[in-house]
């Protein structure tokens, strides 16, 4: 019993720290091919009378996290559900802030939901402690479903044929910004599509016009002082959701391919590392991790005019909506690779559950976006289903309503998600939680300055090597 609590306590402590880092990536940053016609009715929004009222009362825990928003369209969700099938409850349980420290408490106490959203780095060992159930068991039983009516990517494995579920929402990174700071500076807006991508150096020298001192002079100016800095050029997530995507457009990786050694100590890796790093402390266009806490979460911070560009996801999208800021929206930077990157949560259901049938029954009516279409609309979330974008009516429903959808925004966003996909190492690295909680803040000094990211990263090669155990996608 003692060894059993000293690893809970263990993964408690390992959970905790990555979830503080990336709080809100997975699901709202502070705010929070054509599939087959069975799909049209999966889980369906429309609400018939009952569905064989007869059966005995069932209910479900359910647990997730959210802005309130994204809770009040939730609750409007189950309503609908519990509609339909007359005989389900569902005990929907708002978690808004330490979801990972509360679920785990749960399932340690043998008190887990039914069904639940769970961060990719949490339910990876879940599943493979046999705590989560096998989502292909129940969709390969489903007459009205089927797996190819999803994005292939949605979906997150821990062995061969083996998922846990899908993301909660299919996301994708981009750049937003004020276009009223770009008009000011007269910098030209951002490219939308693949094929005018900025390069490295073109992001450099978009991002030193838009940063400005105190006295309005900006980072080419040579009377500008970095150390009075009202508004910065671009801001990004400190973490791994912030440096992965561009490690991986540079060609390098968390983890080698074969599973076996280090990653970020890879040429490509170190020389993105380190090119992040100078955006910080040599050009001075982007805040240091501890700047960053006196500047305004993700959309704000570009409403408020102390951030010009967010490189960050695109459910950024549902406050920049509603703020009445005047936005645009930009692809990625390209250094060899186009890449794209999702959020990290994922909708699983409990193997302890006594009600599996009826939570698949519920899982399989969130993933459809019929039933929360608003939130796809207002720019939360992006749809599972492939004929969201393959079919214009479908695609119209979701991609084309403004203001959350600004020009450009299928080309930047929606075909950049869809066909740059990479996932981050949290979906495929075993063992993740462990080795990240060394390899932060040997990019955190890096960011401050205080070591380049060669010195950061070798520093903690041989660490880091003796807790890899591999890769799921192998």
């Amino acid at each position: 019993m003692h060894n059993i609590s000293k690893r809970m306590f263990t993964a408690v402590v390992l959970i905790i720290m990555v979830s503080m880092l990336v709080a809100g990536c997975g699901s709202n940053n502070n705010t929070s091919t054509n599939g087959s016609a069975s799909a049209n009715n999966a889980g369906s929004s429309e609400t018939p009378s009952t569905v064989d009222s007869k059966k005995d009362p069932v209910t479900l825990k359910f647990t997730y996290w959210g802005s309130p928003y994204e809770k009040a369209a939730m609750e409007a969700a189950v309503a609908n559900f519990e509609k339909k099938y007359d005989y389900i409850k569902v005990n929907a349980q708002h978690i808004p802030a330490d979801y990972e420290t509360k679920l785990t408490a749960m399932v340690a106490g043998n008190e887990a939901p039914d069904i639940g959203y769970v961060r990719d780095f949490m339910a990876l060992p879940l599943a493979e402690e046999g705590k989560l159930h096998n989502i292909f068991d129940f969709i390969d039983q489903d007459p009205e479903l089927n797996k190819e009516d999803f994005l292939e990517q949605a979906f997150i494995y821990w062995a061969p044929e083996k998922s846990f579920g899908m993301y909660t929402a299919m996301e994708s990174y981009g750049m937003f910004y004020n276009k009223e700071l770009f008009k000011e500076a007269g910098v030209a807006e951002l490219p939308t599509t693949a094929d005018k991508a900025l390069n490295w150096d073109q992001l450099i020298e978009i991002a030193k016009k838009l940063t400005l001192d105190k006295k309005g002079r900006n980072a080419n100016d040579p009377n500008f002082d970095h150390n009075q800095i009202r508004q910065y050029g671009i801001n990004f997530a400190a973490n791994f959701v912030g440096y992965m995507p561009l490690v991986s457009s540079a060609g390098g990786d968390y983890i080698s391919e074969d599973g076996q050694s280090f990653g970020l100590t890879q040429p490509e890796s170190i020389d993105m590392i380190q090119k992040m790093s100078d955006l910080i402390n040599v050009h001075h266009v982007a805040p240091s991790p501890a700047e960053s806490k006196s500047i305004p979460a993700a959309a704000a911070s570009i409403q408020s005019k102390q951030v010009a560009i967010l490189m960050t996801g695109q459910w950024v999208l549902l406050d920049l909506g509603k703020s009445g800021v005047d936005f645009g929206i930009g692809i990625m930077p390209k250094i060899k690779y186009q890449v794209s990157s999702p959020g990290f949560g994922v909708a699983s259901i409990f193997q302890s559950s006594k009600h599996p049938e009826e939570a698949y029954l519920f899982w399989k009516w969130l993933a459809n976006p019929e039933t929360s279409m608003d939130l796809h609309a207002n720019g939360l979330w992006m749809p599972l289903m492939k004929k969201y974008y393959t079919d214009p009516e479908f695609i119209a429903k979701w991609a084309d309503v403004k203001p959350a959808h600004p020009d450009g925004y299928k080309e930047a966003i929606m075909e950049t998600g869809l066909n740059n996909f990479k996932k981050h190492p949290s979906a495929y690295v075993k063992n993740f939680v462990r080795i990240d909680s060394i390899v932060q803040p040997a990019i955190e000094r890096t960011y401050f300055g205080k070591t380049t990211a060669e010195d950061a990263m070798k520093s903690i090669e041989q660490e880091v090597n003796a807790l890899i155990q591999g890769r799921y996608d192998k």
